[in-house]
């Protein structure tokens, strides 16, 4: 089997279920598809495909056979990727990725970079998904816990964010604040997850009761949402403490509710023009951040 055409016009003609579609987007006539999908199954001996008057539908062998072929499509799309990151200037696609609770702070730096290198078009992602750098669907990374042991990757301690324990002033009309550390009779915030590694979270599961947990949500960013409607007691960065003036710190902040950050970047890319230009403006920020611990 040495025809990636004839595969490829197939995994196009099983995702869009007509002949039509999978032409479109391929950009070539629908006697194109056809012959490569008759050619197909001859060369193989099998029916991919059962005909019938709304299109297209993958047969058990089809399924198999377009199971290797999404995997091959999404590497390809993704290597392309990285072989647009290798250019010399800072210009072209470029990709940061981080947790969505720290966009606030993030945001602003990646804005800046763009305007500074205005032939960037930039995508910043947020989410629990672990982009796949080797895949090239990021440039850089920047995650949050444990050190990231992922091969060929290129790991660089950022910072550590510093994690307060906070009432809304809506909660502190409702419950008033504890006093002298005592946490009972108060209703917190935390996240659905038992199994989260986040160390504030784990502090929070040792210290209060479970039925002292009122409100919980899938991520971070929603946590601090519920916090800002006076749902409970719960953890907010010290950078988004100091931007309002609307919460109250409980009890002075724990080290160990640090959290460390990390930059990633992958090691083909790692020395790129942007990559680098990125790393050392957003490097030049942070020190400027009176939050920021080493």
């Amino acid at each position: 089997m040495n025809d990636w055409d004839e595969i490829r016009t197939a995994f196009q003609v099983a995702r869009n279920g007509t002949v039509s579609g999978a032409a479109e987007v391929l950009g070539v006539h629908h006697a194109t598809v056809i012959r490569h999908i008759d050619a197909l199954e001859g060369r193989l001996g099998v029916k991919l495909f059962q005909r019938h008057a709304r299109g297209y539908t993958a047969t058990e062998a089809g399924q198999d056979l377009l199971q290797v072929a999404a995997t091959t499509d999404e590497q390809f799309t993704q290597l392309v990727g990285r072989l647009k990151g290798r250019g010399e200037g800072v210009s072209g696609d470029f990709v940061v990725t981080s947790l969505a609770g720290i966009s606030p702070l993030l945001s602003g730096v990646v804005s800046d970079f763009q305007v500074q290198h205005p032939d960037l078009r930039v995508r910043y992602l947020t989410g629990e998904r672990l982009f796949r750098l080797e895949y090239g669907e990021a440039h850089v990374a920047i995650r949050a816990g444990a050190a990231p042991d992922q091969p060929d990757n290129v790991v660089q301690k950022f910072m550590k964010q510093r994690m307060c324990l906070v009432a809304h002033e809506k909660y502190v009309a409702r419950k008033g604040l504890p006093k002298n550390g005592d946490l009972s009779g108060h209703g917190f915030v935390s996240h659905d997850s038992r199994s989260s590694r986040a160390p504030f979270i784990q502090w929070l599961g040792r210290e209060v009761p479970e039925d002292q947990i009122v409100f919980r949500t899938s991520d971070n960013r929603s946590m601090e949402d519920a916090i800002a409607t006076g749902a409970g007691i719960g953890f907010v960065p010290e950078w988004e403490l100091a931007m309002r003036d609307d919460l109250h710190e409980v009890m002075p902040s724990l080290d160990e509710w640090s959290v460390p950050m990390w930059l990633v970047t992958h090691v083909d890319l790692h020395r790129t023009a942007k990559v680098q230009a990125f790393l050392k403006h957003l490097k030049s920020v942070a020190k400027t951040w009176t939050f920021a611990q080493d």
